[in-house]
């Protein structure tokens, strides 16, 4: 039973530490991520800016430019711009200005 509790706890740790390391460099498409996703993935968003992320996409459809998350209240180019390598359009990611 001890050897069982103790297999389980590790393989709880690295799960935890596995997330963690993909999330530190995780890329993210804007135009099918939850608001969850999005918020996990991009520096300075949280869970109600990703939601008005999610909400914007809903009533204008996908995003056709990174630029246009600066359309979404909360959301400005500085926060595009920190995040610009970790955001992608569809399957391709966005090019580098």
């Amino acid at each position: 039973m001890n050897a069982i509790t103790t297999t389980f706890k590790a393989l709880a740790l690295s799960l935890l530490l596995s997330a963690s390391a993909f999330a530190a460099g995780a890329t993210v498409d804007i135009n099918r991520a939850s608001a969850a996703e999005i918020a996990e993935a991009l520096h300075g968003v949280g869970l109600a800016k990703a939601e008005a992320i999610v909400a914007w996409r809903e009533q204008n459809g996908p995003f056709q430019s990174v630029e246009q998350l600066a359309e979404v209240k909360g959301i400005g180019l500085k926060t595009v711009e920190k995040n610009r390598d970790r955001l992608q359009l569809g399957a391709r990611p966005v090019a580098a200005k």
